[in-house]
This record gives C-alpha cells, structure tokens and sequence, in this order.
C-alpha cells in the first residue's frame, strides 16, 4: 500500500479495530452455544448488531485501503461510538479501565489521523 506513513497507520488500525470486532462476534457465538443465556433472545440480538458494527468497520477499513472518500464520515461515527463505549467501561459496579483505554487510545488517534492534511489529500474525492 502506498500513500503517507498516516494514512498507512489510520489504516492499519481501521483493520484492527475490524479484527477484533469479529472476535468479538465470535466470541459471542462461542458464548451463545456453550453457556446458558439468562434472555437468548437478547444474546441473539446482541450478537446480531455486533456483527453488523463488524461488517460496518470491515468495509470502512477496506473503503480506506482504496482511497474511498466517504470512509472519513464513516470512521468518524464509529469512534464516536467507540468512544461512548470506552468511556462507559470507566463506570459503574463492572468497571474495566483496561477496556476503556483500549478502546479509547485508538479512537482518538484515529479521530486525529482523519483530520491531518496528508489523510485528507488522499482520500478526498477528487484526489486533491
């Protein structure tokens, strides 16, 4: 892949936010067919719009890979709610700082990257 050594590291991590959604998913497939649900119904759900938010980051990763010029208003909504996300592992009786900061480091740099002038060139629309 070519282009700027930002837009290769937004990419790069658009992938990996991509991968561990999939595990994600898989892990509550895994998790749906070996231990009792309290609500399957619930975990079906669950596991259904994870699956979704799998498929939405995939294609914004690869959208990038290509250039695509809408993959900034697409990755910008997942780190918004990437961020909604980390932010809630800080709180509550089931708090998980670790998680937190694991989905809050990536998001912010990639909120950053999206903005920086070289990101920006290459994956406008017109190229410019």
């Amino acid at each position: 892949m070519s282009g700027s050594p930002a837009l290769r590291l937004l990419t790069g991590l658009l992938f990996l936010e991509a991968t561990a959604m999939i595990v994600v998913v898989l892990v509550l497939v895994v998790d749906i067919l070996t231990l009792p649900a309290t609500s399957l119904v619930s975990a079906i759900a669950l596991t259904v719009l994870a699956a979704i938010g799998a498929i939405f980051i995939s294609a914004v990763a690869i959208g990038a890979l290509r250039r695509s010029g809408w993959v900034r208003g697409g990755a910008v909504i997942w780190q918004l709610v990437q961020l909604a996300i980390g932010i809630g592992a800080f709180q509550g009786a089931f708090a998980q700082p670790a998680i937190g900061w694991a989905l809050l480091a990536p998001s912010v740099v990639v909120l950053v990257l999206l903005f920086t002038p070289s990101v920006l060139a290459a994956i406008s629309r017109d190229g410019v």
